[in-house]
């Protein structure tokens, strides 16, 4: 036999052996397609070929056969392994690639490095007048986020800066700034342990510094993929230093609430009450409300508005009650989930 005819033979056998351990997947109306079973998320099926791949609805698989182990995840949550001659019952199928990707993707969120996991926003908005009168208003935000499967870690800032010219003589209205540290761990699905520091300068309140150190427990009311309902309590140590000399520090408890609301694909609501009654002086309390509407332009840009209002029933003589902050402006997002 002639070296191009063995050459013929060998090729037809390998093609042949590599069809007999192919996978094959049988649909509901009689076709049946033969390939290598990639992956099911329970919606699609993914077929892998030599020169492509196919997805198919999960719905009209019939039965399945491979030819090699694959991963599965039963009703119920069970995961076994091995070759498959059967579709009932399967919630998810992962090639044993994907199955190590996946379990490394559980170990990455169990154990993540220190700057991974980070997702958040740098929120910025300006404004100018100049003419008769010169105006200027700047905005900064920040905020940033670490969640894992057990905890999550959580820091912000938030400033705001405004000043005018009238006739040569120069004036700032607005020179306020508020951040803060909290850090959240799981005791069940649902209920969750918190520590948190918080820290405010407001020039207009005579306040140099008001640094509130706390802590309690918190219980996951809504937990679902458009809405997050929380709602919290415990207790805080508060110290505040003003401008006029005085200092005062207080014991407080702590009771509120935090939404997040997806209310479109592309516009989400959040705000944030909290109530912190003085224990120390009883009949005292002071409460913060954060409230911001983002609607998303890109995948990394958004437009936010936002509302922070602070309420003290004991500002220093003189002074009002009452602080409200209003921005508007440009959002950039960043996510470091994504490898």
């Amino acid at each position: 036999m002639k070296s191009s005819q063995w050459m013929y033979v060998f090729l037809s056998v390998l093609l042949l052996c590599g069809a007999g351990m192919a996978d094959q997947v049988t649909l509901k109306n009689g076709d049946r397609l033969t390939g290598a079973i990639v992956k099911s998320d329970g919606k699609n099926l993914m077929i892998k070929y030599y020169d492509g791949s196919l997805s198919v609805p999960w719905d009209q698989v019939d039965a399945i056969s491979s030819s090699g182990p694959l991963y599965l995840t039963l009703k119920g949550g069970q995961v076994v392994n091995g070759p498959v001659v059967f579709a009932d019952g399967i919630e998810i199928i992962r090639s044993k690639e994907d199955q190590d990707a996946y379990q490394a993707e559980i170990e990455r969120y169990r154990n993540p490095k220190l700057l991974d996991l980070w997702t958040g926003f740098i929120d910025t908005g300006l404004a100018a007048a100049r003419g008769n009168s010169e105006t200027t208003t700047f905005n900064l935000g920040f905020n940033a986020a670490r969640t894992t499967t057990r905890d999550k870690i959580s820091v912000y800032l938030s400033s705001l800066y405004a000043s005018q010219s009238t006739a040569g003589k120069s004036a700032t209205t607005a020179n306020a700034i508020r951040g803060g540290l909290r850090y959240e761990v799981n005791v069940s699905d649902k209920l969750f342990a918190f520590g948190f520091t918080d820290q405010e300068h407001d020039q207009f309140q005579d306040l140099d510094l008001r640094a509130v150190f706390g802590g309690g427990l918190g219980l996951h009311v809504i937990k679902t993929n458009t809405t997050l309902l929380d709602l919290f309590g415990g207790a805080a140590l508060n110290k505040e230093f003003f401008s006029t000399g005085l200092n005062r520090t207080s014991v407080e408890a702590l009771v509120g609430e935090e939404l997040n609301h997806k209310v479109s694909r592309s516009t989400t609501v959040q705000e944030k009450l909290s109530f912190y009654p003085n224990i120390s002086s009883i009949g005292d309390c002071r409460f913060n409300f954060d409230s911001t509407i983002v609607t998303q332009l890109s995948r990394w840009l958004s437009w936010q508005t936002s509302l922070s209002d602070r309420y003290l029933t004991n500002p220093v003589p003189g002074k009002k009650t009452n602080d409200i902050l209003l921005t508007t402006g440009l959002r950039v997002t960043f996510d470091k989930n994504k490898k």
